[in-house]
């Protein structure tokens, strides 16, 4: 009964580990992908597959989109 025990609290100390982890994790960057067979581009998070090369560097907004920069302007 105690080694249960002991297995339970580990198991439960791993999956709670794993779950900060989780939340921690930064998105996948989006990139510019080019055809090797007709030159079409392509944006995406992951590479479409054989035949396809990295195009552009690497984008932090969704679909392509580069971040957008917010100014603030103080009051006077």
């Amino acid at each position: 009964m105690l080694s249960l025990r002991l297995i339970l609290r580990s198991s439960a100390s791993v999956a709670m580990g794993l779950a900060c982890a989780a939340a921690l994790a930064a998105p996948e960057p989006w990139y510019y992908w080019r055809s090797q067979i007709d030159g079409k581009r392509l944006c995406a998070q992951t590479s479409p597959g054989a035949g396809w090369t990295r195009d552009s560097a690497a984008f932090e907004g969704p679909g392509c989109q580069p971040r957008r920069r917010v100014i603030v302007v103080p009051m006077r």
